[in-house]
């Protein structure tokens, strides 16, 4: 076991995880659908993982639907006392690969239960409910889905609670409800939107979990980034995360891959130490 990953730890709650965790949604097929191709490298990439000290681990029934959890479950349980799973509910997967809301208390009944049987858990560490729409954040109460979850954690199904995909307004919204211990949507070096929102919540010590750190299914194409990739010898997504990682002390990191030689490279790049003309260079992308 590796005996630090870059950028230390970060308690969520009472669970302490690492701020690089791993993102378990690339291990399903094509567009997030099916099977992988690579079962035995999918459970390889979730072994190595552990092995390196990863205690965060983010995953989603949706995915796949059901596969990357039950890639999870095969692959490391009974799970190491120190790992958090992490999942997320108020989505499913269509035959057409859509993601439509399920934010009804029924379905998200549903799918706290499913969640806790593909994972082979009698409570889920975290469960955040994802909000808006494939689009990003959307502007809609909050209530009734959030109180949902908030009676399912008073059962003792689950330990802490997050939102997904949120307007601040949201965020707002459910923490007047009950305490939440992360937010996680997207944001990199083009996206910027959360700037602020991330501060907020370095205040209160809440995580902030950046999903799409290099732009998603469409990659951030941006000659800033490759100049300073180049100039330090390295890779664009290894700027990306080590940007992420000195942004602030609450941003915790859960790149995706399917390749247990990525995953290595994304670990080693997020430990890279970016001087001022870097970030000053790095700043400008957002502009």
């Amino acid at each position: 076991m590796s005996p630090s990953l870059p950028g230390g730890t970060w308690t969520l709650g009472d669970l302490t995880v690492t701020r690089f965790g791993y993102g378990a949604m690339q291990l399903a097929g094509p567009w997030v659908m099916g099977p992988p191709a690579d079962h035995d490298g999918a459970l390889a990439v979730l072994r190595e993982a552990v092995e390196l000290g990863i205690t965060h681990i983010d995953t989603a029934d949706a995915y796949g639907p059901r596969i990357t959890n039950q890639l999870i479950r095969e692959a490391l349980h009974p799970y190491p006392e120190s790992l958090r799973i992490a999942t997320k509910v108020g989505a499913i997967r269509d035959e057409r690969g859509g993601w439509p809301p399920a934010r009804r208390p029924d379905d998200l009944r549903r799918a706290v239960h499913e969640n806790l049987e593909t994972l082979g858990l009698e409570v889920l560490d975290l469960v955040n409910l994802r909000l808006g729409n494939a689009e990003g954040p959307q502007p809609e109460p909050v209530a009734e889905a959030f109180e949902t979850l908030v009676d399912l954690q008073r059962q003792g199904l689950i330990r802490h609670l997050g939102v997904s995909n949120a307007t601040p307004e949201q965020i707002t919204e459910a923490q007047a409800i009950a305490p939440i211990v992360c937010v996680q949507n997207m944001y990199n070096l083009a996206h910027r939107h959360d700037d602020e929102l991330i501060d907020e919540l370095a205040e209160k010590n809440i995580a902030y979990v950046p999903f799409f750190p290099l732009g998603g299914f469409t990659p951030l194409q941006s000659s800033a980034l490759s100049a300073v990739a180049a100039r330090l010898d390295t890779t664009p997504m290894s700027v990306a995360l080590a940007w992420l990682l000195q942004r602030s002390p609450n941003i915790l990191l859960i790149p995706g891959t399917s390749s247990t030689a990525h995953l290595r490279e994304n670990i080693a790049g997020a430990g890279l130490s970016l001087g001022d003309e870097d970030l000053a260079e790095l700043d400008k992308i957002a502009g």
